[in-house]
């Protein structure tokens, strides 16, 4: 999966986040201090945010960003 691919699959992750919190990006934007516009372009894909970005929005919904070790043989579905 190239980067561009994994920005669209986070955008897109977290704009169904944000929809099952009935959350505009507006008012997602007020609960983590980004603009709009700003969340617009993550949940695009055209803007590559980076850890912190993605934890004040998982935060802001509820959420917390959880890295794990995945055994040798387990693989994830996108």
């Amino acid at each position: 999966m190239d980067k561009q691919q994994t920005r669209r699959r986070i955008g897109a992750r977290i704009a169904e986040l944000r929809r099952e919190k009935r959350l505009t990006q507006y008012e997602l934007g007020d609960r983590t201090g980004l603009n709009q516009s700003h969340i617009a372009r993550i949940e695009a894909g055209k803007y590559s945010a980076g850890c912190d970005t993605l934890q004040t929005i998982a935060q802001a919904m509820g959420y917390k960003l959880d890295f794990v070790k995945m055994k040798r043989n387990e693989s994830v579905e996108w």
